[in-house]
């Protein structure tokens, strides 16, 4: 532990320190440093800035003290954005602030202090003076620098702020829209291109984009010239124009497709189509029938079987093939496009796919290996369901999106079955269990690092005055089940944004294996010795039919069976 001694005692830490049990500015503040300097390197999570700005508060509040905090911004390369907030807080007071989301390559933060505030409230404190009289002095380098002024009036001291947070759906619009910028005007493509379906997930990514181009008009207008500069550039402006408006920027950078089948409803036709409107992207509607037509006529000839879906009296495996093959041919088109659509309007580069995959559907594996989900990066892979629709409903006020709040209003479905007067494909019917649900048995699998056992009792704690213990049971095993057979899909995941701290992406985030025994017999057994225990009602693990043992990885993968599924989804 050095001290730096510019007339005034100065000394640094680093940012994981600062979470430490016993951070390093607690000693150094006993041993009379004044100013505390932390240069951080951390990434946006969202409703995070409180936790963080509460460390620099505590840090000086009970020591007094100056907090220095310097954070990186923008996207690091990868799957995380640093969200700035740059600050300076003097005995517990934020006196400077920096924003949080910023497409500025570097922001300033000048605040004005009194040190002598510092020794005053120390004097003030007799539990401190006490403490710091018992320390040992530590090592001082003298610097020959003096970083204050002499007493002058002229001189205006900065005032304590208004902390100011931004609300989980504005980090939802802000991060990963900055992250798609600096993705963007860095990879050296000429936009993105989104597979829009008019369902939340998609529509999500797709006001998330509108708002990007909303940030940047808005920085140019502000005068930033870098930022008007990369535009230009991505944007392939000639004769001195440049983006004035976010619907004219966005018909140059932002493609979307609807690409529907058989299967697709009007409704989600028409969403889709006002809102690529709404932002101003340039917007496709294909049917894909005909491809999807030829592939099952090249199955037929292959071994004259005739696929049916389930409502029409076709088996599991039936209705699953029928709807993966829909699923992987958006995906080839989607590449297809982004390619050479641009070549197509005259324009150089190629465009991103972006994926449109949330958290939620990534952790319980409700989605189809290599299908739209794998795209270029996915802004959204680390964002809930529920956060999703709470952004949608602001989005459609504050980003000016009206139809989100129609989007949000509809009940989530895949649309790869045929719709009946008696039956409609919905996500939660076909994934057993509610979004609010998967919330939360990822937090509880990896913020709290509970398996099915621990994770039973936690949740019979937790829902016990609604659920009876084997209901509880069933729904912690019909979980696990699923994450296991479908863990393997973390291993090809879309690189996402990082924006939630129980995403199961395996890439550096959730390092655990890819294989699990998915009848979890140790598991399964003590959670049916707890239920007998607590109520004397036996639960046992079903046994699947010869039939339901069929539905396996068709596609070479890892070749669990998937036990009981009637998930279209689940397949892989």
């Amino acid at each position: 532990m050095v001290i730096f001694s510019f007339w005034t005692p100065v000394a640094a830490e680093v940012c994981e320190e600062l979470f430490s049990p016993i951070p390093p500015h607690a000693e150094l503040a006993l041993n009379g440093v004044e100013v505390f300097m932390n240069a951080s390197g951390s990434h946006h999570q969202l409703r995070k800035l409180d936790l963080r700005l509460r460390a620099f508060i505590g840090a000086t509040h009970t020591r007094g003290g100056v907090y220095m905090y310097s954070n990186q911004q923008g996207c690091d390369g990868g799957r995380l954005y640093y969200d700035g907030c740059s600050c300076v807080v003097v005995n517990g007071d934020m006196v400077a602030q920096g924003s949080q989301f910023s497409m500025k390559d570097v922001e300033l933060v000048v605040a004005q202090i009194d040190l002598d505030a510092v020794a005053s409230l120390r004097g003030s404190i007799s539990s401190f003076q006490e403490q710091a009289s018992c320390k040992p002095r530590v090592s001082s380098v003298a610097v020959p620098y003096k970083l204050c002024q002499s007493f002058n009036l002229q001189m205006s001291l900065s005032s304590p702020l208004k902390i100011q947070y931004h609300s989980p759906v504005e980090e939802i619009a802000y991060g990963p829209g900055c992250w798609l910028w600096d993705y963007l005007r860095r990879s050296g493509a000429s936009g993105f291109l989104l597979p829009l379906s008019g369902g939340a997930d998609s529509s999500s990514v797709a006001a998330i984009v509108g708002c990007m181009c909303q940030l940047v008009v808005k920085e140019i207008t502000n005068g930033d010239e870098q930022v008007k500069a990369d535009a230009i550039r991505i944007g392939h402006y000639t004769g001195g124009q440049f983006p004035t408006d976010s619907k004219e920027f966005a018909k140059r950078i932002f493609y979307t497709i609807f690409m529907g089948s058989e299967n697709s409803s009007d409704v989600t036709r028409t969403r889709a189509k006002v809102l690529a409107d709404e932002i101003g992207s340039w917007h496709l509607d294909v049917s894909i029938d005909g491809v999807v037509s030829s592939l099952l006529s090249l199955f037929q000839t292959l071994t004259g079987k005739r696929l049916r879906y389930k409502v029409d009296g076709g088996s599991n495996i039936e209705n699953l093939g029928l709807q993966n093959i829909q699923a992987r041919i958006r995906m080839v088109i989607a590449f297809m496009l982004a390619s050479l659509l641009p070549w197509v309007h005259n324009k150089p580069g190629f465009y991103l796919v972006l994926g449109s995959s949330n958290v939620d559907e990534g952790l319980r594996g409700y989605l189809t290996k290599y299908d739209c989900s794998a795209a270029d990066i996915n802004p959204i892979g680390s964002i809930s369901k529920q956060d999703l629709r709470i952004f949608l409903k602001w989005a459609a006020i504050h980003l000016g999106y009206s139809s989100l709040a129609e989007v949000e209003a509809a009940p989530p479905t895949a649309e790869l079955e045929p719709i009946r007067s008696n039956y409609s494909q919905l996500d939660e019917v076909d994934m057993g269990m509610t979004y609010e649900e998967l919330s939360v048995y990822g937090r509880m699998r990896k913020i709290f690092r509970c398996g099915p056992v621990s994770m039973f009792k936690n949740l019979c704690y937790r829902w016990g005055a609604k659920l009876t213990p084997a209901e509880v049971a069933e729904k912690v095993k019909h979980f696990s089940k699923y994450y296991s057979i479908n863990r393997h899909k973390m291993a090809v995941l879309t690189p996402s944004y990082h924006a939630e701290s129980y995403s199961p992406e395996d890439n550096r985030f959730d390092l655990r294996q890819l294989l699990y025994n998915a009848r979890w017999p140790y598991q399964f057994r003590k959670i049916d010795e707890f239920v007998d225990n607590l109520n004397g009602d036996k639960v046992t693990i079903t046994k699947s039919t010869n039939q339901e043992n069929a539905d396996v990885n068709s596609d070479g993968g890892m070749g669990v069976v998937a036990a009981g599924s009637n998930n279209p989804r689940a397949g892989f």
